[in-house]
Formats: structure tokens, sequence, C-alpha cells
């Protein structure tokens, strides 16, 4: 199983790695709403993540976070 990995690759959070990342194991975690599907994933270029498989994966189609770039420069 594969997942696009989540590692952002700027400071201002407008690029993401994307490589596809390996699930090296899964597991479940307990938490008050429930069991939580868990996973340790890692990429090609050795970004690592481990937690919630809700919270390791990210929608390609969605806007990026505005950055720095895009803040009113106050003059």
């Amino acid at each position: 199983m594969f997942l696009d990995c989540p590692a952002y690759l700027n400071r201002q959070g407008t690029v993401r790695c994307g490589l596809p990342a390996e699930v090296q194991d899964r597991y479940t975690m307990t938490s008050t709403d429930g069991p939580l599907e868990s996973a340790r994933i890692r990429c090609p270029d050795g970004h690592m993540f481990n937690g919630p498989v809700e919270s390791l994966t990210w929608v390609k189609e969605r806007e990026p976070a505005a950055g720095l770039e895009a803040a009113p420069s106050i003059a």
C-alpha cells in the first residue's frame, strides 16, 4: 500500500513532496472516539511519518496555503 508523501518542501507550505510513500507498518490506535486506523510511512526521499491514516493523507486538488508572498505589503 502507498500514500502520497505529505511533507512540505518549502517554508510557505505551498509545495508538497507527493512521492509515493510506502506503508511500513499498520496498526490501530485507541482514542476517546474509538479505534483509529494508523500507519508508519516513508517516501524515497526519506520523509517519515507516523500517525492516523486520516492525518497522513492530503487532497492534491486543494489550493495551497497562502504564503508570505500572498500577504499584503505595508509601505
